[in-house]
Protein backbone atom coordinates (compact mmCIF):
# COMPACT_ATOMS: atom_id res chain seq x y z
CA UNK A 1 0.00 0.00 0.00
CA UNK A 2 3.03 2.25 0.46
CA UNK A 3 6.27 1.73 -1.45
CA UNK A 4 9.50 3.75 -1.49
CA UNK A 5 12.10 2.89 -4.11
CA UNK A 6 15.57 4.46 -4.46
CA UNK A 7 14.23 7.40 -2.45
CA UNK A 8 16.52 10.34 -1.56
CA UNK A 9 15.84 13.58 0.30
CA UNK A 10 17.93 16.32 1.84
CA UNK A 11 17.66 19.74 3.41
CA UNK A 12 20.13 22.43 2.27
CA UNK A 13 22.27 21.81 5.37
CA UNK A 14 21.82 18.04 5.73
CA UNK A 15 21.31 14.93 3.59
CA UNK A 16 18.81 12.60 5.28
CA UNK A 17 18.36 9.58 2.97
CA UNK A 18 20.10 8.22 -0.09
CA UNK A 19 18.49 5.56 -2.30
CA UNK A 20 16.39 3.99 0.45
CA UNK A 21 13.58 1.52 -0.28
CA UNK A 22 10.84 -0.22 1.70
CA UNK A 23 7.24 -1.38 1.45
CA UNK A 24 4.42 -1.23 3.99
CA UNK A 25 1.48 -3.55 3.45
CA UNK A 26 -2.03 -4.03 4.79
CA UNK A 27 -2.22 -5.22 8.39
CA UNK A 28 1.47 -4.73 9.22
CA UNK A 29 2.43 -3.15 12.54
CA UNK A 30 5.75 -1.51 11.77
CA UNK A 31 8.21 0.04 14.23
CA UNK A 32 10.27 2.86 12.72
CA UNK A 33 13.57 3.12 14.59
CA UNK A 34 16.92 4.90 14.26
CA UNK A 35 19.18 7.45 15.89
CA UNK A 36 17.83 10.84 16.98
CA UNK A 37 17.92 13.32 14.10
CA UNK A 38 18.16 10.66 11.38
CA UNK A 39 14.97 11.91 9.71
CA UNK A 40 12.20 9.56 10.87
CA UNK A 41 9.63 12.30 11.54
CA UNK A 42 10.51 14.00 8.24
CA UNK A 43 9.89 10.77 6.33
CA UNK A 44 6.45 10.35 7.91
CA UNK A 45 5.70 14.00 7.01
CA UNK A 46 6.59 13.21 3.38
CA UNK A 47 4.33 10.13 3.35
CA UNK A 48 1.41 12.16 4.72
CA UNK A 49 1.84 15.09 2.27
CA UNK A 50 4.30 14.26 -0.56
CA UNK A 51 3.28 17.32 -2.61
CA UNK A 52 5.05 19.60 -0.10
CA UNK A 53 8.48 18.05 -0.69
CA UNK A 54 11.03 17.81 -3.49
CA UNK A 55 12.62 14.36 -3.44
CA UNK A 56 14.33 11.93 -5.80
CA UNK A 57 13.16 8.38 -6.44
CA UNK A 58 9.73 6.80 -6.29
CA UNK A 59 7.01 7.06 -3.65
CA UNK A 60 3.89 5.00 -4.41
CA UNK A 61 0.79 5.35 -2.20
CA UNK A 62 -2.43 3.47 -2.96
CA UNK A 63 -5.15 5.82 -4.25
CA UNK A 64 -7.63 6.88 -1.59
CA UNK A 65 -5.40 5.80 1.30
CA UNK A 66 -6.70 7.47 4.45
CA UNK A 67 -4.03 8.23 7.06
CA UNK A 68 -4.55 8.90 10.77
CA UNK A 69 -1.84 10.69 12.74
CA UNK A 70 -0.83 11.03 16.40
CA UNK A 71 1.85 13.67 17.02
CA UNK A 72 4.58 13.48 19.66
CA UNK A 73 3.98 17.17 20.50
CA UNK A 74 0.21 17.18 21.06
CA UNK A 75 -0.86 19.69 23.69
CA UNK A 76 -3.89 19.29 25.93
CA UNK A 77 -6.36 22.15 25.42
CA UNK A 78 -7.41 23.02 28.97
CA UNK A 79 -10.24 25.22 27.68
CA UNK A 80 -12.16 22.47 25.85
CA UNK A 81 -15.52 22.03 27.54
CA UNK A 82 -16.32 18.62 26.02
CA UNK A 83 -16.56 15.12 27.46
CA UNK A 84 -14.08 12.39 26.52
CA UNK A 85 -16.85 10.40 24.82
CA UNK A 86 -17.95 13.35 22.65
CA UNK A 87 -14.32 14.27 21.86
CA UNK A 88 -13.54 10.77 20.60
CA UNK A 89 -16.81 10.64 18.64
CA UNK A 90 -16.62 14.17 17.17
CA UNK A 91 -16.45 13.09 13.52
CA UNK A 92 -19.15 10.44 13.93
CA UNK A 93 -21.46 12.90 15.73
CA UNK A 94 -20.83 15.58 13.08
CA UNK A 95 -21.71 13.23 10.21
CA UNK A 96 -24.75 11.84 12.05
CA UNK A 97 -26.01 15.39 12.69
CA UNK A 98 -25.41 16.22 9.02
CA UNK A 99 -27.44 13.18 7.93
CA UNK A 100 -30.28 14.05 10.34
CA UNK A 101 -30.37 17.65 9.04
CA UNK A 102 -30.54 16.45 5.41
CA UNK A 103 -33.43 14.12 6.30
CA UNK A 104 -35.35 17.02 7.87
CA UNK A 105 -34.69 19.19 4.82
CA UNK A 106 -35.87 16.45 2.44
CA UNK A 107 -39.22 16.45 4.25
CA UNK A 108 -39.94 20.01 3.14
CA UNK A 109 -37.90 20.49 -0.06
CA UNK A 110 -39.39 20.36 -3.55
CA UNK A 111 -36.00 19.62 -5.22
CA UNK A 112 -34.95 16.38 -3.57
CA UNK A 113 -32.28 15.16 -6.04
CA UNK A 114 -29.33 17.25 -4.75
CA UNK A 115 -30.34 16.40 -1.19
CA UNK A 116 -30.33 12.67 -1.99
CA UNK A 117 -26.81 13.07 -3.40
CA UNK A 118 -25.65 14.89 -0.22
CA UNK A 119 -27.37 12.26 1.92
CA UNK A 120 -25.57 9.41 0.14
CA UNK A 121 -22.19 11.18 0.37
CA UNK A 122 -22.59 11.71 4.13
CA UNK A 123 -23.80 8.13 4.58
CA UNK A 124 -20.78 6.80 2.64
CA UNK A 125 -18.43 8.95 4.73
CA UNK A 126 -19.97 7.63 7.97
CA UNK A 127 -19.74 4.05 6.72
CA UNK A 128 -16.09 4.52 5.66
CA UNK A 129 -15.09 5.36 9.22
CA UNK A 130 -17.13 2.52 10.73
CA UNK A 131 -19.95 4.68 12.07
CA UNK A 132 -22.66 2.01 12.35
CA UNK A 133 -21.95 1.21 16.00
CA UNK A 134 -19.55 3.98 17.02
CA UNK A 135 -20.94 4.44 20.56
CA UNK A 136 -20.30 0.79 21.42
CA UNK A 137 -16.88 0.87 19.71
CA UNK A 138 -15.83 3.92 21.75
CA UNK A 139 -16.75 2.14 24.98
CA UNK A 140 -14.87 -1.02 23.91
CA UNK A 141 -11.69 0.95 23.22
CA UNK A 142 -11.95 2.89 26.49
CA UNK A 143 -12.36 -0.41 28.34
CA UNK A 144 -9.37 -1.93 26.52
CA UNK A 145 -7.22 1.04 27.59
CA UNK A 146 -8.59 0.83 31.15
CA UNK A 147 -10.07 4.32 30.73
CA UNK A 148 -13.81 3.59 31.02
CA UNK A 149 -13.92 5.78 34.12
CA UNK A 150 -13.16 8.82 31.94
CA UNK A 151 -16.13 8.50 29.54
CA UNK A 152 -18.03 11.44 31.03
CA UNK A 153 -14.98 13.40 32.22
CA UNK A 154 -14.09 16.70 30.55
CA UNK A 155 -11.09 16.56 28.21
CA UNK A 156 -9.66 19.59 30.03
CA UNK A 157 -9.37 17.52 33.24
CA UNK A 158 -7.18 14.78 31.72
CA UNK A 159 -3.52 14.20 32.51
CA UNK A 160 -1.07 14.38 29.60
CA UNK A 161 -0.77 10.59 29.47
CA UNK A 162 -4.54 10.07 29.48
CA UNK A 163 -4.95 12.65 26.72
CA UNK A 164 -2.36 10.88 24.55
CA UNK A 165 -4.26 7.58 24.86
CA UNK A 166 -7.56 9.33 24.05
CA UNK A 167 -5.96 10.71 20.88
CA UNK A 168 -4.80 7.23 19.88
CA UNK A 169 -8.32 5.84 20.42
CA UNK A 170 -9.84 8.73 18.42
CA UNK A 171 -7.59 8.05 15.42
CA UNK A 172 -8.14 4.29 15.55
CA UNK A 173 -11.92 4.58 15.63
CA UNK A 174 -12.13 6.55 12.37
CA UNK A 175 -10.83 3.43 10.61
CA UNK A 176 -7.92 4.91 8.58
CA UNK A 177 -6.03 2.53 6.29
CA UNK A 178 -2.80 3.61 7.96
CA UNK A 179 -2.12 5.13 11.38
CA UNK A 180 1.18 6.99 11.81
CA UNK A 181 2.27 7.71 15.39
CA UNK A 182 5.32 9.77 16.30
CA UNK A 183 6.61 8.66 19.72
CA UNK A 184 3.15 8.08 21.22
CA UNK A 185 4.85 6.65 24.33
CA UNK A 186 6.60 9.90 25.32
CA UNK A 187 5.95 10.72 29.02
CA UNK A 188 3.47 7.84 29.52
CA UNK A 189 3.62 6.17 32.93
CA UNK A 190 3.91 2.38 32.89
CA UNK A 191 0.18 1.73 33.31
CA UNK A 192 -0.68 4.02 30.39
CA UNK A 193 2.19 2.54 28.37
CA UNK A 194 0.71 -0.90 28.95
CA UNK A 195 -2.68 0.43 27.76
CA UNK A 196 -1.00 1.78 24.61
CA UNK A 197 0.54 -1.65 24.02
CA UNK A 198 -2.91 -3.27 24.26
CA UNK A 199 -4.44 -0.71 21.87
CA UNK A 200 -1.69 -1.27 19.29
CA UNK A 201 -1.90 -5.06 19.50
CA UNK A 202 -5.71 -5.08 19.19
CA UNK A 203 -5.73 -2.80 16.12
CA UNK A 204 -6.22 -4.68 12.84
CA UNK A 205 -5.07 -1.96 10.44
CA UNK A 206 -1.67 -0.91 9.13
CA UNK A 207 0.52 1.07 11.54
CA UNK A 208 3.83 2.94 11.25
CA UNK A 209 5.06 3.97 14.70
CA UNK A 210 8.20 5.93 15.50
CA UNK A 211 9.36 4.74 18.91
CA UNK A 212 12.46 4.22 21.02
CA UNK A 213 10.57 2.53 23.84
CA UNK A 214 12.09 -0.89 24.45
CA UNK A 215 8.94 -2.26 26.10
CA UNK A 216 6.78 -1.44 23.06
CA UNK A 217 9.48 -2.62 20.67
CA UNK A 218 9.64 -6.00 22.39
CA UNK A 219 5.86 -6.56 22.46
CA UNK A 220 4.03 -4.82 19.61
CA UNK A 221 5.52 -5.17 16.13
CA UNK A 222 5.83 -7.64 13.25
CA UNK A 223 8.01 -5.44 11.02
CA UNK A 224 11.01 -3.21 11.70
CA UNK A 225 12.21 -0.31 9.55
CA UNK A 226 15.61 0.91 10.70
CA UNK A 227 16.98 4.22 9.42
CA UNK A 228 20.67 4.78 10.12
CA UNK A 229 23.51 6.74 8.50
CA UNK A 230 21.29 7.78 5.53
CA UNK A 231 20.51 4.12 4.77
CA UNK A 232 17.49 1.99 5.55
CA UNK A 233 16.99 -1.66 6.39
CA UNK A 234 13.65 -3.46 6.68
CA UNK A 235 13.08 -6.66 8.63
CA UNK A 236 9.91 -8.74 8.66
CA UNK A 237 9.63 -10.05 12.20
CA UNK A 238 9.80 -9.07 15.84
CA UNK A 239 12.23 -6.49 17.19
CA UNK A 240 13.83 -9.07 19.49
CA UNK A 241 14.53 -11.28 16.44
CA UNK A 242 15.89 -8.27 14.54
CA UNK A 243 18.34 -7.54 17.38
CA UNK A 244 19.45 -11.18 17.32
CA UNK A 245 19.95 -10.98 13.55
CA UNK A 246 22.11 -7.84 13.97
CA UNK A 247 24.16 -9.55 16.68
CA UNK A 248 24.76 -12.64 14.53
CA UNK A 249 25.70 -10.41 11.60
CA UNK A 250 28.08 -8.50 13.88
CA UNK A 251 29.83 -11.75 14.85
CA UNK A 252 30.25 -12.74 11.19
CA UNK A 253 31.46 -9.29 10.15
CA UNK A 254 33.95 -8.97 13.00
CA UNK A 255 35.37 -12.40 12.17
CA UNK A 256 35.73 -11.39 8.51
CA UNK A 257 37.18 -8.02 9.50
CA UNK A 258 39.75 -9.71 11.77
CA UNK A 259 40.79 -12.02 8.93
CA UNK A 260 40.93 -9.08 6.51
CA UNK A 261 43.06 -7.06 8.94
CA UNK A 262 45.49 -9.95 9.33
CA UNK A 263 45.76 -10.38 5.56
CA UNK A 264 46.14 -6.63 4.99
CA UNK A 265 49.00 -6.50 7.51
CA UNK A 266 50.70 -9.47 5.79
CA UNK A 267 50.39 -7.88 2.32
CA UNK A 268 51.59 -4.51 3.70
CA UNK A 269 54.73 -6.26 4.94
CA UNK A 270 55.33 -7.76 1.48
CA UNK A 271 54.72 -4.37 -0.20
CA UNK A 272 57.20 -2.64 2.14
CA UNK A 273 59.86 -5.27 1.41
CA UNK A 274 59.26 -4.95 -2.35
CA UNK A 275 59.50 -1.14 -2.08
CA UNK A 276 62.85 -1.42 -0.33
CA UNK A 277 64.10 -3.84 -2.98
CA UNK A 278 62.74 -1.69 -5.83
CA UNK A 279 64.56 1.33 -4.38
CA UNK A 280 67.87 -0.52 -4.44
CA UNK A 281 67.33 -2.25 -7.79
CA UNK A 282 65.71 -0.89 -10.92
CA UNK A 283 64.63 -4.14 -12.67
CA UNK A 284 61.23 -3.81 -14.38
CA UNK A 285 60.10 -7.19 -12.98
CA UNK A 286 60.52 -6.01 -9.40
CA UNK A 287 58.48 -2.87 -10.19
CA UNK A 288 55.68 -4.99 -11.71
CA UNK A 289 55.63 -7.27 -8.66
CA UNK A 290 55.37 -4.24 -6.36
CA UNK A 291 52.56 -2.77 -8.48
CA UNK A 292 50.63 -6.08 -8.35
CA UNK A 293 50.92 -6.32 -4.59
CA UNK A 294 49.79 -2.69 -4.14
CA UNK A 295 46.69 -3.48 -6.23
CA UNK A 296 45.95 -6.52 -4.01
CA UNK A 297 46.29 -4.30 -0.93
CA UNK A 298 43.91 -1.71 -2.40
CA UNK A 299 41.32 -4.42 -3.17
CA UNK A 300 41.55 -5.81 0.38
CA UNK A 301 41.07 -2.40 1.95
CA UNK A 302 38.16 -1.61 -0.39
CA UNK A 303 36.53 -4.91 0.58
CA UNK A 304 36.32 -4.02 4.26
CA UNK A 305 32.72 -4.59 5.29
CA UNK A 306 30.47 -1.55 5.55
CA UNK A 307 27.86 -2.20 8.22
CA UNK A 308 25.78 0.92 9.00
CA UNK A 309 23.27 -1.04 11.08
CA UNK A 310 25.74 -3.15 13.05
CA UNK A 311 28.53 -0.73 13.91
CA UNK A 312 26.30 2.08 15.17
CA UNK A 313 28.14 4.84 17.01
CA UNK A 314 26.80 4.96 20.55
CA UNK A 315 27.08 8.42 22.12
CA UNK A 316 29.52 8.77 24.98
CA UNK A 317 27.46 10.64 27.56
CA UNK A 318 29.51 12.04 30.42
CA UNK A 319 28.12 13.50 33.60
CA UNK A 320 30.13 16.01 35.68
CA UNK A 321 33.48 14.72 36.95
CA UNK A 322 33.67 14.96 40.72
CA UNK A 323 36.25 14.22 43.35
CA UNK A 324 35.62 11.95 46.30
CA UNK A 325 32.20 12.46 47.91
CA UNK A 326 31.07 11.86 51.49
CA UNK A 327 28.07 9.76 52.54
CA UNK A 328 26.12 12.68 54.01
CA UNK A 329 22.70 13.55 52.63
CA UNK A 330 22.67 16.08 49.79
CA UNK A 331 18.89 16.52 49.90
CA UNK A 332 16.27 16.30 52.65
CA UNK A 333 12.54 16.68 52.01
CA UNK A 334 10.42 16.89 55.17
CA UNK A 335 6.60 17.02 55.24
CA UNK A 336 6.42 18.32 51.65
CA UNK A 337 2.95 19.31 50.38
CA UNK A 338 1.69 20.33 46.94
CA UNK A 339 -1.82 20.95 45.64
CA UNK A 340 -3.46 22.55 42.63
CA UNK A 341 -7.18 21.88 42.18
CA UNK A 342 -6.68 18.90 44.50
CA UNK A 343 -3.94 17.63 46.81
CA UNK A 344 -1.22 15.79 44.87
CA UNK A 345 1.29 15.17 47.66
CA UNK A 346 1.02 15.63 51.40
CA UNK A 347 3.41 14.92 54.24
CA UNK A 348 6.02 13.49 51.86
CA UNK A 349 9.47 12.98 53.40
CA UNK A 350 12.73 11.40 52.19
CA UNK A 351 16.48 12.06 51.96
CA UNK A 352 19.07 11.32 49.31
CA UNK A 353 22.71 10.44 50.00
CA UNK A 354 25.59 12.02 48.12
CA UNK A 355 26.00 9.15 45.65
CA UNK A 356 22.44 7.77 45.51
CA UNK A 357 20.85 7.13 42.11
CA UNK A 358 17.12 7.48 42.69
CA UNK A 359 14.10 7.12 40.39
CA UNK A 360 10.99 9.12 41.32
CA UNK A 361 8.03 7.21 39.91
CA UNK A 362 4.25 7.33 39.94
CA UNK A 363 1.26 7.76 37.62
CA UNK A 364 0.94 10.78 35.33
CA UNK A 365 -0.30 13.88 37.17
CA UNK A 366 0.85 12.96 40.69
CA UNK A 367 3.27 15.86 41.20
CA UNK A 368 6.66 14.38 40.24
CA UNK A 369 7.75 17.23 37.97
CA UNK A 370 6.40 19.82 40.42
CA UNK A 371 8.52 18.30 43.22
CA UNK A 372 11.63 18.29 41.01
CA UNK A 373 11.10 21.96 40.11
CA UNK A 374 10.55 22.92 43.76
CA UNK A 375 13.84 21.24 44.67
CA UNK A 376 15.62 23.12 41.86
CA UNK A 377 14.14 26.48 42.92
CA UNK A 378 14.99 25.72 46.58
CA UNK A 379 12.53 28.26 48.04
CA UNK A 380 10.53 26.06 50.46
CA UNK A 381 11.15 25.32 54.15
CA UNK A 382 10.21 21.68 53.53
CA UNK A 383 13.21 21.23 51.21
CA UNK A 384 16.79 21.34 52.50
CA UNK A 385 19.76 21.14 50.15
CA UNK A 386 23.25 20.41 51.49
CA UNK A 387 25.62 23.31 52.01
CA UNK A 388 28.13 22.24 49.36
CA UNK A 389 25.60 20.96 46.83
CA UNK A 390 25.48 22.31 43.27
CA UNK A 391 22.37 21.50 41.23
CA UNK A 392 21.85 20.84 37.52
CA UNK A 393 18.42 20.39 35.96
CA UNK A 394 17.28 18.62 32.78
CA UNK A 395 13.79 19.73 31.82
CA UNK A 396 11.25 17.83 29.76
CA UNK A 397 10.20 21.30 28.50
CA UNK A 398 13.40 21.64 26.52
CA UNK A 399 12.99 25.34 25.69
CA UNK A 400 13.50 26.15 29.38
CA UNK A 401 17.15 25.05 29.41
CA UNK A 402 18.01 25.70 25.75
CA UNK A 403 17.46 28.90 23.73
CA UNK A 404 15.51 27.70 20.70
CA UNK A 405 16.65 30.67 18.55
CA UNK A 406 20.33 29.97 19.26
CA UNK A 407 22.44 27.88 16.95
CA UNK A 408 24.03 24.89 18.67
CA UNK A 409 27.45 26.57 18.71
CA UNK A 410 25.97 29.83 20.11
CA UNK A 411 24.45 27.84 22.99
CA UNK A 412 27.84 26.41 23.93
CA UNK A 413 29.73 29.68 23.51
CA UNK A 414 27.23 31.10 26.01
CA UNK A 415 27.92 28.10 28.27
CA UNK A 416 31.59 29.13 28.49
CA UNK A 417 33.32 27.34 25.61
CA UNK A 418 36.08 29.45 24.03
CA UNK A 419 36.56 28.07 20.53
CA UNK A 420 34.60 26.36 17.77
CA UNK A 421 37.02 23.40 17.84
CA UNK A 422 36.44 22.98 21.57
CA UNK A 423 32.66 22.82 21.00
CA UNK A 424 33.06 20.51 18.02
CA UNK A 425 35.23 18.05 19.94
CA UNK A 426 32.88 18.04 22.93
CA UNK A 427 29.70 17.44 20.92
CA UNK A 428 31.23 14.79 18.66
CA UNK A 429 31.05 12.38 21.62
CA UNK A 430 27.30 13.01 21.76
CA UNK A 431 26.83 12.11 18.09
CA UNK A 432 26.64 15.65 16.66
CA UNK A 433 28.42 16.12 13.34
CA UNK A 434 29.95 19.40 12.16
CA UNK A 435 26.93 20.47 10.07
CA UNK A 436 24.66 20.41 13.15
CA UNK A 437 26.66 23.10 14.97
CA UNK A 438 25.37 25.88 12.72
CA UNK A 439 21.73 24.74 12.93
CA UNK A 440 19.14 26.44 15.11
CA UNK A 441 18.18 24.43 18.18
CA UNK A 442 14.50 24.81 17.22
CA UNK A 443 15.19 22.66 14.11
CA UNK A 444 16.59 19.71 16.07
CA UNK A 445 14.70 16.59 17.07
CA UNK A 446 13.48 16.04 20.63
CA UNK A 447 16.20 13.45 21.21
CA UNK A 448 18.93 15.79 19.98
CA UNK A 449 17.70 18.51 22.35
CA UNK A 450 17.89 16.16 25.32
CA UNK A 451 21.42 15.16 24.31
CA UNK A 452 22.34 18.87 24.16
CA UNK A 453 20.99 19.37 27.68
CA UNK A 454 23.13 16.46 28.88
CA UNK A 455 26.16 17.85 27.03
CA UNK A 456 25.70 21.18 28.86
CA UNK A 457 25.25 19.49 32.24
CA UNK A 458 28.45 17.48 31.73
CA UNK A 459 30.66 20.59 31.91
CA UNK A 460 29.16 21.86 35.18
CA UNK A 461 30.42 20.94 38.63
CA UNK A 462 26.98 19.78 39.75
CA UNK A 463 26.92 17.02 42.36
CA UNK A 464 23.12 16.63 42.44
CA UNK A 465 21.38 16.11 39.11
CA UNK A 466 17.63 16.57 38.72
CA UNK A 467 16.59 14.79 35.53
CA UNK A 468 12.99 15.10 34.37
CA UNK A 469 12.24 12.33 31.87
CA UNK A 470 15.81 12.29 30.50
CA UNK A 471 15.22 9.30 28.19
CA UNK A 472 12.18 10.85 26.48
CA UNK A 473 12.81 11.07 22.71
CA UNK A 474 16.29 9.48 23.09
CA UNK A 475 17.07 6.63 20.71
CA UNK A 476 17.89 3.26 22.28
CA UNK A 477 21.68 3.73 21.89
CA UNK A 478 21.53 7.04 23.77
CA UNK A 479 19.31 5.53 26.46
CA UNK A 480 21.90 2.80 27.10
CA UNK A 481 24.71 5.38 27.11
CA UNK A 482 22.81 7.51 29.65
CA UNK A 483 22.21 4.50 31.90
CA UNK A 484 25.95 3.78 31.85
CA UNK A 485 26.78 7.43 32.62
CA UNK A 486 24.36 7.54 35.57
CA UNK A 487 25.82 4.34 37.06
CA UNK A 488 29.38 5.70 36.78
CA UNK A 489 28.58 9.21 38.08
CA UNK A 490 29.95 9.85 41.58
CA UNK A 491 27.31 12.37 42.58
CA UNK A 492 23.60 11.98 43.35
CA UNK A 493 20.79 11.70 40.81
CA UNK A 494 17.05 12.20 41.32
CA UNK A 495 15.35 11.19 38.10
CA UNK A 496 11.69 11.29 37.11
CA UNK A 497 11.19 8.43 34.68
CA UNK A 498 8.51 6.12 33.37
CA UNK A 499 11.05 3.99 31.49
CA UNK A 500 11.02 0.67 33.32
CA UNK A 501 14.26 -0.56 31.75
CA UNK A 502 16.19 2.64 32.55
CA UNK A 503 15.03 2.52 36.17
CA UNK A 504 15.94 -1.14 36.54
CA UNK A 505 19.33 -0.65 34.86
CA UNK A 506 20.74 2.33 36.75
CA UNK A 507 18.74 3.29 39.86
CA UNK A 508 19.76 2.19 43.37
CA UNK A 509 16.16 2.41 44.56
CA UNK A 510 12.87 4.08 43.73
CA UNK A 511 10.73 6.66 45.48
CA UNK A 512 7.16 5.71 44.62
CA UNK A 513 4.29 8.19 44.80
CA UNK A 514 1.33 6.30 46.18
CA UNK A 515 -1.78 7.50 48.03
CA UNK A 516 -0.49 11.10 47.86
CA UNK A 517 2.74 10.33 49.71
CA UNK A 518 6.17 8.87 48.93
CA UNK A 519 7.57 5.49 49.95
CA UNK A 520 10.96 3.94 49.29
CA UNK A 521 11.25 0.63 47.42
CA UNK A 522 14.27 -1.48 46.45
CA UNK A 523 14.97 -2.07 42.77
CA UNK A 524 14.60 -5.82 43.25
CA UNK A 525 11.12 -5.41 44.73
CA UNK A 526 10.19 -2.87 42.04
CA UNK A 527 11.20 -5.25 39.24
CA UNK A 528 9.31 -8.15 40.79
CA UNK A 529 6.21 -5.97 41.19
CA UNK A 530 6.24 -4.88 37.53
CA UNK A 531 6.93 -8.36 36.19
CA UNK A 532 4.28 -10.00 38.40
CA UNK A 533 1.66 -7.56 37.10
CA UNK A 534 2.49 -7.45 33.39
CA UNK A 535 4.51 -10.55 32.46
CA UNK A 536 4.33 -14.31 32.82
CA UNK A 537 5.97 -15.76 35.95
CA UNK A 538 8.99 -17.08 33.97
CA UNK A 539 9.64 -13.88 32.01
CA UNK A 540 12.01 -12.24 34.54
CA UNK A 541 14.18 -15.37 34.81
CA UNK A 542 14.31 -15.82 31.02
CA UNK A 543 15.20 -12.15 30.44
CA UNK A 544 17.99 -12.33 33.04
CA UNK A 545 19.44 -15.39 31.22
CA UNK A 546 19.21 -13.46 27.93
CA UNK A 547 21.15 -10.50 29.39
CA UNK A 548 23.83 -12.83 30.81
CA UNK A 549 24.44 -14.48 27.43
CA UNK A 550 24.49 -11.13 25.60
CA UNK A 551 27.18 -9.93 28.02
CA UNK A 552 29.22 -13.10 27.42
CA UNK A 553 28.93 -12.61 23.64
CA UNK A 554 30.22 -9.03 23.91
CA UNK A 555 33.15 -10.28 26.00
CA UNK A 556 33.90 -13.04 23.44
CA UNK A 557 33.89 -10.48 20.61
CA UNK A 558 36.31 -8.21 22.49
CA UNK A 559 38.75 -11.10 22.84
CA UNK A 560 38.07 -12.17 19.21
CA UNK A 561 36.88 -15.61 20.32
CA UNK A 562 34.47 -15.91 17.41
CA UNK A 563 33.77 -19.62 17.86
CA UNK A 564 32.56 -19.04 21.41
CA UNK A 565 30.49 -16.06 20.23
CA UNK A 566 28.77 -18.26 17.64
CA UNK A 567 27.97 -21.00 20.17
CA UNK A 568 26.57 -18.40 22.59
CA UNK A 569 24.46 -16.80 19.84
CA UNK A 570 22.83 -20.19 19.21
CA UNK A 571 22.03 -20.41 22.94
CA UNK A 572 20.61 -16.88 22.78
CA UNK A 573 18.40 -17.83 19.83
CA UNK A 574 16.82 -20.66 21.84
CA UNK A 575 16.18 -18.38 24.83
CA UNK A 576 14.58 -15.70 22.61
CA UNK A 577 12.09 -18.30 21.35
CA UNK A 578 10.81 -18.55 24.93
CA UNK A 579 10.08 -14.79 24.96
Amino acid sequence: MIKLENFSFSFPEKELYKDISFTLEEGQHCAFIGASGSGKSTLTDIIMDPERFMYDGKLEITNGLRIGYVSQFSQLDKTRDITVFDYIGEEFIRLQSEIDAICVEMGTSEDIEPLLKKYQESLDALEAIGGDDFENNIRKKLNLADLSRLETSLVSSLSGGEYKLIQVIKEMLTNPHLIIMDEPDAFLDFENLNSLKDLINAHKGMMLIITHNRYLLDHCFDKIIHLENKELQEFNGRYIDYKLSLLQTKIELQELAAADTEEIERVKGIVNKLRNVATAHTEAARGKSLHARVKILERLEARRIKAPFVEIHQPEIRLPELGEVTDTAVLKVDHYHVAFQEVLLEDASFFIGSSDKVALIGPNGTGKTTLLRDIYKNQLDTIEIGEHVTLAFLSQIQGEMLKEDNTVQDEFFEAGFKTYDEIREHLLDYGFRDEVLSQKISNLSGGEKNLLQLAKISVTKANLLLLDEPTSHLDTYSQIALEKAVKEYKGAVLMVSHDFKTIANCADYVLMIEDKTIRKMSIRKFRKMIYAKHFSKDYLEIEDKKKTIETRIESALKSEDFELAKVLSEELEEIIKLL
